[in-house]
């Protein structure tokens, strides 16, 4: 993409009014010459035009060439947003990357503005749907994992980071990127509210299907707390979560062809836990509780105390 030489386009085609915020992203709209890609031209009109609108691959080299060049907070979030919901489109995922796109969106995770980070984080998320996008995003895993635990507990960055982290490891490729952040993932489980609960749940059960990250997470250190989650009055959206980790982790162990009681760890860990008296108690319980979901999955858990 290009640098700060031709910003002055940019100066001359923005207008920035209070009013003239929300729609100021209607780019060029001239047909594509010969399939050569264009460069921003001085004559871009970037002050009309809704951020939800489609763009085409000329659009988009020059919204990436916008958001490369300006310093401006408000126009760098709505560049951010457009961007993101053009790469909800598979086309579009693979013409941002072709572009150049992903770094200049990921550089934008750095940004001590907790908005503009969360729209980063939201674009890339999208991005991180497509598998070959993947190879790029992973740069960033170990710094979204560092900054979820910096983040402000339960805001929309943290909840746009631990979305991106989730994406990224829906295959196994990556997981062992998070290697050594499971026990503060367990952690924020405990702490967050409802909606960080679920988002965490749903990242671990990510990790609970792959039995090369089974030893990591039945190691790692955990609060009692913890069997909270298997409460019969925990909010369905959890418990049944909670409940799949725990299936999870025995079927890995299955596959591999382990006995939980046969594994060595420390106490406070995850495994002293899952496998202790107070839980085999919880899920004895469970296997009454009204919900047919969380009381088949109870029953299934029950055998392998």
């Amino acid at each position: 993409m290009g640098g700060a030489r031709d910003v002055g386009w940019v100066a001359a085609g923005l207008v920035l009014g209070a009013g003239a915020c929300y729609c100021i992203y209607r780019l060029t709209r001239g047909p594509r010459r010969g399939g050569r890609r264009l460069r921003p031209s001085r004559s871009a009109d970037l002050t009309e035009g809704s951020y939800d609108a489609i763009l085409s691959a000329e659009q988009l080299e020059k919204l990436l060439y916008l958001l490369e060049s300006t310093d401006d907070p408000i126009i760098t979030e709505k560049a951010l947003v457009t961007l993101g919901n053009n790469a909800a489109f598979s086309t579009n995922q693979a013409i941002i990357r072709e572009l150049g796109g992903i770094p200049i969106v990921g550089s934008k995770i750095n940004s001590l503005n907790q908005s503009i980070k969360e729209k980063a984080l939201n674009a890339l998320n999208n991005l991180s749907v497509n598998v070959e996008n993947q190879t790029k995003i992973k740069i960033y895993v170990r710094q979204v994992c560092e900054d979820v635990f910096a983040d402000p507990l339960n805001s929309a960055v943290q909840l746009a980071a631990l979305r991106l982290l989730t994406n990224m490891t829906v295959t196994n490729d990556y997981q062992h990127l998070l290697s050594n952040y499971i026990t503060g993932l367990l952690h924020l489980l405990l702490i967050g509210n409802g909606s960080t609960k679920v988002q965490v749940l749903k990242l671990l059960l990510n990790l609970s299907e792959n039995p090369a990250m089974t030893e990591g997470l039945l190691s790692a250190q955990v609060d009692s707390s913890f069997l909270s989650l298997y409460d019969g009055q925990m909010a369905n959206e959890i418990l049944l979560r909670a409940l799949t980790l725990f299936q999870n982790i025995n079927n890995c162990l299955r596959v591999e062809g382990r006995l939980a009681n046969q594994l060595p760890f420390a106490k406070g860990s995850l495994f002293f836990l899952l496998y202790g008296e107070e839980c085999a108690q919880k899920m004895k319980a469970l296997a009454c509780h009204p919900d047919v979901d969380v009381k088949e999955k109870a029953l299934a858990i029950k055998p392998k105390f």
